[in-house]
């Protein structure tokens, strides 16, 4: 895992998957809009504590990663 990914969720405290997005440079619009869910819909489930396995799947093939990079 990047360092980068890890200092966005340790110092400005985002989610796992918040932090992905922020390192590759997208929004959550653009993330969104990939699964094909709203902005408000992915904000959500980025927000999530411990999102399901589905869910860290979709967003895993948004993002271009690896699920397994999602795992908490």
């Amino acid at each position: 895992m990047p360092n980068e990914v890890v200092g966005y969720m340790v110092k400005e405290g985002l989610s796992l998957a918040a932090a992905w997005r922020k390192h590759l440079g997208l929004s959550q619009a653009e993330v969104a809009g990939r699964i094909g869910i709203t902005q408000s819909a992915y904000a959500q489930q980025e927000a999530a504590a411990n999102p399901r396995k589905a869910t860290r799947e979709k967003i895993a093939a948004a993002l271009g990663i690896a699920p397994e990079l999602l795992d908490i």
